[in-house]
């Protein structure tokens, strides 16, 4: 039966009932478990047993989320603070060593996740059991509770702060290297004051049912996992444990990761079709990986799968949304396009990240800056204007059209459960997991108002004191956009495990509202795209709080502290390799260390910032076209939605259009290698195995998850560390390095970004004046 914090006996972290009340009495915790007693004498809160049967009325968050809690578990510990700080420094600073390499390798939080388990039970076994300053070293077994609080302080700021790639561009590009106190500055500001929102996100994302966050399920599933919690959904479901599952697919898919990742890389990039008839351009844009449509279709990579996200996390009728979408832009539409020269593309690769002038060169932007590094008009007449690859321009009209899409789908499908969230409190909603966190303590607002009033504070200096050529106004702006996002682009998260982005309407309006400013785009899109960005994280970082019952004021705590470390460490990792690595961020650097994100962004500052969507986007320019996406997409969710309202039990209910258009985002630099296997997966796991073998894919598909995400990080940090980095990279440079099976892929027309039409030498494509 389910255990309530009333009962005599409370439930242990490895799943007994053998604490009794005077050891749980010596766990003492450094602020306590911040347990509002008031709520107990609420006479609508129920205190009788709770059946097995009430629960969450969706089978994903019943097979990997328990319907149980007993606040008396630690939780804000000074254990789970010493180990959430120590990753707090790690992960971001690997992430951000690695995050200028390509092929890039994050190191996700679920590492953290696993290694802090054995560190907390060995911490628990021999450290002993004293107070420094009256807090307890050592409370006790390593809970679950505690080891919930040490992910999140680990994941929370693991991935590279998006506002590095400023201070790398600026470096890099325009030739700015301001003090560290700038660089922090911005990067605190644009990566906290997102956090000011989470009060207001919480109610509408976090506590109704229905904002499942699937990738939440694949964390509370491993945490289940290794800490044996009892949950709902597996039944008498026969077959090995679910630990010992994690630990046979754990270890056999790290050691399996050593051949794509470094004896045998063709495995990564299988474009088997190239490598028969290597120098044709033609079948390499159509066969290719790096620069083609990728109609090779086969990778034996997990981390090329994954690129996109985890296919075993996302509901396969969003998979199928986002594939359909790939399946029309980019394998349909792409190729007519490129094949009839629309916007002189043949002259380009058909997939790439990179901006080109009349030449086929890879656009200079300096021929056509002034000293201020603004746009020089007479200088840009006189050179070229800027060209994009097929992919890259099709990618931003799907942004375009996705905006318009995403605030037309919210308003038609989640108008009225907004209205209704607006006017409920937490502990009204009818879910089992709300009614367990109404017992505790909810964040003051004057927290949140805080931390926008500091961070605020911290931005205003950054543009004012140093010479960013941003305005108040514009900044104002940028925070007022996040704003009104969050909600609806929060709410298809939620469900589909997929995030609108918001940088390239920002960078439309700021292109416009500001032409010929570079830096300042560039930071206007940082605050106003990455604010979202950080506000659905910390609501998503929420809702798993909310799955394995976490109070509301150590979760809010542990981030913020967290943040504000992992953004530090990311700074100084920056500026040691930008300092002690030779050729940072060129093309041929010989570590890999060329900088891909850093060349998109600075690729989107030209565009937007320095020649500006007038120029490009504007009725006569080229790329004036794409500016009917925003309409395409104010249109489709309404065709979609009369639809499903006419024909309500066909496949139309499940269409999603804001997914359609922004599921194929990371398009450049991912190519049909990350999407069709990633479909692909996602169909045999999400849809046949989910309907044909149930139990099994309730038991242990999360748990796979998992296993693999986490295997294959370790699998690339043994490789880097043991083999790539030691003796100047040295070791196999001239036996496994050299082989066929880790050359072939590089050898072909579609390695080389070849275009199917060059220019003659002196001559130029494109309009004769612009």
């Amino acid at each position: 039966m389910a255990i309530l914090p009333t009962e005599e006996k409370r439930l242990s972290n490895d799943g007994s009932a053998d604490l009794k009340d005077s050891d749980i009495e010596q766990q003492h915790v450094l602020f306590g478990n911040e347990i509002d007693s008031d709520v107990f004498d609420d006479p609508n809160l129920d205190k009788t047993a709770i059946s097995l049967d009430d629960d969450s009325p969706y089978p994903e968050v019943r097979s990997a989320v328990a319907n149980t809690d007993d606040p008396s578990i630690p939780v804000n510990t000074f254990r789970a603070w010493v180990l959430g700080l120590i990753w707090a420094i790690i992960l971001p600073g690997i992430n951000q060593f690695f995050f200028f390499r390509f092929p890039a390798v994050t190191v996700s939080s679920l590492v953290a996740q696993l290694l802090s388990y054995p560190l907390g039970r060995a911490w628990a076994s021999f450290l002993p059991n004293k107070k420094i300053f009256g807090v307890s070293i050592n409370p006790g077994p390593f809970s679950v509770k505690e080891h919930v609080i040490v992910t999140i302080m680990a994941g929370v700021g693991a991935q590279s702060a998006y506002a590095t790639d400023i201070i790398a561009v600026q470096r890099v590009y325009y030739n700015q290297t301001y003090s560290f106190l700038y660089q922090w500055l911005v990067v605190m500001s644009t990566q906290l004051i997102g956090f000011s929102i989470g009060g207001i996100a919480r109610r509408f994302l976090v506590s109704p049912p229905s904002m499942i966050w699937p990738a939440n399920l694949v964390l509370c599933a491993l945490f289940n996992t290794l800490h044996h919690q009892q949950y709902a959904g597996i039944g008498s479901r026969g077959g090995i444990s679910r630990e010992r599952f994690f630990t046979y697919v754990f270890f056999g898919m790290t050691a399996y990761y050593f051949f794509p990742g470094y004896i045998f890389t063709a495995l990564s990039f299988f474009s088997w079709v190239c490598w028969i008839r290597p120098n044709d351009s033609k079948l390499n844009q159509i066969f290719g990986y790096n620069s083609g449509l990728g109609f090779s279709t086969i990778t034996f990579d997990w981390t090329q799968i994954t690129f996109i996200g985890s296919p075993l996390a996302t509901p396969w009728w969003a998979e199928m949304n986002i594939f359909a979408g790939f399946l029309f832009f980019f394998w349909f539409l792409t190729p007519i396009l490129y094949y009839k020269n629309v916007w002189f593309s043949q002259f380009m690769p058909i997939l790439s990240s990179t901006s080109y002038d009349n030449t086929g060169a890879e656009y200079n932007v300096t021929k056509i800056l002034s000293a201020d590094t603004t746009l020089d008009l007479a200088k840009y007449k006189s050179y070229s204007p800027l060209f994009l690859s097929t992919t890259f321009a099709i990618s931003y009209g799907l942004s375009f059209a996705g905006i318009t899409s995403t605030l037309m789908h919210a308003f038609l499908y989640y108008r009225k459960q907004v209205w209704v969230q607006a006017r409920r409190a937490l502990h009204e909603q009818p879910d089992i997991h709300a009614r367990l966190m109404s017992r505790y303590r909810e964040v003051p607002d004057w927290w949140y108002v805080i931390i926008f009033i500091s961070m605020f504070v911290c931005g205003i200096i950054a543009i004012e004191v140093w010479p960013t050529q941003m305005p108040v106004w514009a900044f104002v702006l940028a925070l007022i956009i996040a704003f009104v996002y969050i909600i609806p682009i929060g709410m298809i998260q939620a469900v589909t495990n997929q995030q609108v982005g918001l940088n390239v309407i920002t960078e439309l309006i700021i292109g416009y509202a500001l032409p010929g400013r570079p830096i300042a785009m560039m930071m206007f899109k940082t605050w106003g795209y990455i604010t979202m960005v950080q506000a659905l994280q910390f609501t998503s970082d929420f809702k798993l709080g909310h799955y394995m019952k976490i109070p509301p004021r150590p979760m809010f705590t542990c981030q913020v502290v967290a943040t504000i470390i992992a953004g530090t460490v990311q700074l100084g990792v920056q500026a040691w390799m930008f300092t002690n690595i030779p050729d940072m961020c060129s093309t041929h650097q010989k570590d890999g260390f060329s900088c891909p994100s850093t060349k998109v962004f600075f690729t989107a500052s030209v565009i937007w910032g320095v020649i500006g969507p007038r120029l490009q986007f504007s009725q006569g320019q080229t790329y004036y076209a794409l500016i009917f996406f925003f309409l395409i997409g104010a249109i489709a969710p309404v065709i979609s939605w009369g639809l499903s309202k006419k024909y309500p039990d066909s496949i139309f209910k499940y269409v999603n259009i804001p997914v359609i258009f922004n599921g194929t985002g990371l398009i450049p630099p991912a190519t049909a290698e990350n999407y069709v296997p990633w479909a692909l997966v996602g169909f045999i796991f999400q849809y046949v195995i989910r309907r044909k073998h149930f139990s099994w894919w309730s038991k242990y598909n999360y748990v796979l998850s998992a296993a693999l995400d986490s295997s294959v990080a370790v699998g690339a940090i043994l490789v880097f560390f043991c083999l790539n980095f030691p003796r100047n990279g040295t070791i196999g440079a001239t036996t496994i390095e050299t082989w066929w099976g880790n050359t072939v892929y590089m050898n072909t027309a579609d390695w080389n970004a070849l275009p199917l039409k060059t220019v003659a030498p002196g001559g130029t494509f494109g309009p004769s004046t612009w």
